[in-house]
């Protein structure tokens, strides 16, 4: 369900432990970066588009459907809204200049990887910080490793698995931020919204640090109620962004949903930052958040079969 500038989003195989290095068959007869075509993948196709409105950017399509957009030249452009308001929250809660004061480094896992525009993005943001992309399809890992010249580990490493089996195996408190940014066709798949999996998210995280996700959904909004009862649930603090025809429930698309341990605080330059993009964003904070979800259901893991 991605759309350039505001949503998007992708399935994040078992959890083998795989690290995927650069790979050099994913580029181009030259050898020297992305060309336009379509490439066959462990879960279908993705095709890889020239940006016409940009001449060192590409957009990436899987199974059909927009999912990132990668500007070679500048790891810091985001051309889907939905991201930039993910790195504005991000940098609302650790600014840039005040981690590089304090010589900390930011730790971070992405679930769904893409083309890793966020993660590139934080990258660049944060030069000192060390992330994990989560990526059930092992081919389009090593095309995008490939394509677009990322980090490599211990800066960034692209792991081969199921979201929330890798999850499941991290160590408590290793993670300042998850960002669950999965989707198979319209939403996230299931297992990656329920109680028990946002347990395992907030398990992972250090404290004060954040949960964020891009939840997307209907003009019944009955989606987003259900992920953002399921969160404040988990979490003390939480916020929505969000424009407002999506608020409102007037269209299909995409709300970023956080919660933490601490409070957001009012940021006014996030707000400020929030409202001046090419989609204009507001912030529910946490006494809206539960107002939004008063009357929603908090997802749950199936219950086990009994034993015989």
């Amino acid at each position: 369900m991605a759309k350039r500038g505001k949503s998007g989003g992708r399935n994040s195989r078992s959890p083998g432990a795989v690290d995927v290095a650069a790979a050099p068959a994913a580029k181009g007869s030259s050898g020297k970066g992305p060309v336009e075509g379509v490439y066959y993948i462990d879960t279908g196709d993705c095709e890889l588009i020239a940006d016409q409105d940009n001449s060192t950017g590409w957009l990436l399509k899987i199974n059909g459907v927009m999912s990132s957009h990668i500007d070679l030249a500048d790891p810091l452009f985001l051309d889907f809204e939905y991201m930039r308001w993910i790195a504005a929250l991000i940098e609302s809660r650790w600014p840039p200049s005040d981690v590089a004061g304090n010589g900390q480094k930011l730790r971070g896992l992405h679930l769904g990887g893409g083309a890793c525009s966020l993660a590139r993005y934080v990258a660049a943001a944060y030069p000192d910080a060390r992330q994990v992309v989560v990526e059930l399809d092992g081919k389009l890992a090593e095309y995008v490793r490939g394509w677009f010249d990322l980090p490599k580990a211990p800066l960034l490493r692209l792991r081969v698995g199921e979201a929330r089996a890798v999850t499941e195996t991290l160590t408590p408190d290793t993670r300042d931020f998850i960002i669950r940014d999965v989707f198979a066709g319209a939403f996230t798949p299931r297992p990656l919204t329920t109680a028990e999996f946002t347990a395992h998210a907030r398990r992972v995280l250090a404290p004060g640090g954040l949960y964020v996700v891009n939840s997307g959904d209907a003009p019944d909004l009955k989606n987003a109620r259900e992920d953002a009862a399921t969160i404040a649930a988990a979490f003390k603090h939480t916020l929505i962004i969000a424009d407002p025809a999506m608020l409102k429930g007037r269209r299909y698309g995409n709300m970023v949903m956080a919660g933490s341990d601490v409070p957001f605080g009012d940021d006014p330059q996030l707000a400020r930052r929030l409202l001046g993009g090419a989609v204009p964003a507001h912030i529910w904070d946490d006494a809206q958040v539960r107002a939004f979800a008063a009357n929603a259901p908090i997802r749950h893991d199936p219950p086990h079969p009994p034993e015989v």
